[in-house]
């Protein structure tokens, strides 16, 4: 892994737009955040207020209808990116860093430590993530800190796997080996040498969770564990289902939105692939 200097920032970018996918991600992701950052200025109606009678098709005053009690959906959709995109951007990064900072302080100090945190990992692992999702959400209440928290509790053993097996990697290079020799603190060891390469890889890992954080937060939404006080397109989905929109033949009130969380995912995977790439020296010899 090689280091990400932010003075290298803009050119970093550069280089990953040239790239296809990432320059597919990096269009899409861009586009939905612009989107949901300026939702009240775009927005043609507000999302809560009722602005037409129930179920109308889309027309040119409601480009995407109504739902049931006249809504306007696109107004929904505007301002529910909001949530889906804050949910899944954070639970992926909180997990990212929880993953990393064990996997590095197991992979390090080995040991009894180790031992620990490779036990507590693998039987987490074990544990089927969904049935585990909705019972922690049902339990805990229904708030987008309880979702994100349900969310990461399931998400960093996987991370931590993986940072532990490249710390593992990086510990047994001969330069740290010489700095261990030399005297160096454990502190210095990892600040200065194995955390640097181990943040390329939790910047990807961060990037790729996002869109699987954004699925699980539209699985417990879709099941009714949502934030019945927010709008997310999974929410969305949800009301779309328990009001009659499925029956009625409404797809203009479920079908938006699960194909803007298709198309965030999408985003999400071409851009985390094409970061790994380029972070990765041996998957840019292998091109």
């Amino acid at each position: 892994m090689v280091r990400l200097k932010p003075r290298r920032l803009i050119d970093f970018l550069k280089r990953l737009a040239k790239k296809p996918p990432g320059a597919i991600g990096l269009t899409i992701l861009l586009t939905l955040g612009i989107i949901a950052i300026f939702a009240p200025y775009i927005s043609p109606y507000n999302p809560w207020e009722r602005v037409g009678t129930p179920f109308e098709p889309p027309n040119p005053k409601h480009l995407l209808g109504t739902n049931d009690v006249g809504q306007d959906i696109l107004s929904e959709i505007i301002w529910a990116s909001r949530i889906s995109l804050t949910i899944g951007f954070l639970s992926a990064l909180i997990s990212a860093l929880v993953g990393t900072f064990l996997g590095v302080i197991a992979g390090y100090f080995r040991g009894l430590l180790d031992r620990l945190i490779t036990s507590i990992t693998d039987i987490m692992l074990l544990i089927p993530s969904l049935p585990l999702m909705i019972v922690l959400a049902a339990f805990l209440g229904r708030c987008i800190f309880i979702i994100i928290f349900v969310i990461v509790i399931t998400s960093w053993p996987s991370v931590c796997r993986m940072i532990r097996a490249q710390t593992l990697s990086i510990s047994s290079l001969q330069y740290i080996e010489a700095a261990k020799a030399i005297g160096a603190g454990s502190g210095r060891i990892l600040l200065k040498y194995i955390i640097p390469q181990i943040l390329p890889l939790t910047m990807a890992v961060s990037i790729l969770g996002t869109g699987e954080a954004m699925i699980a937060e539209a699985a417990l939404s879709f099941l009714g564990l949502g934030d019945p006080l927010a709008k997310s397109w999974g929410t969305i989905i949800y009301w779309a289902f328990v009001s009659g929109g499925f029956t009625y033949g409404a797809w203009w009130w479920f079908v938006p939105p699960g194909a803007l969380i298709a198309l965030s995912v999408f985003g999400f995977m071409n851009l985390g692939y094409a970061l790994e790439e380029e972070l990765n020296p041996k998957l840019k010899q292998q091109q």
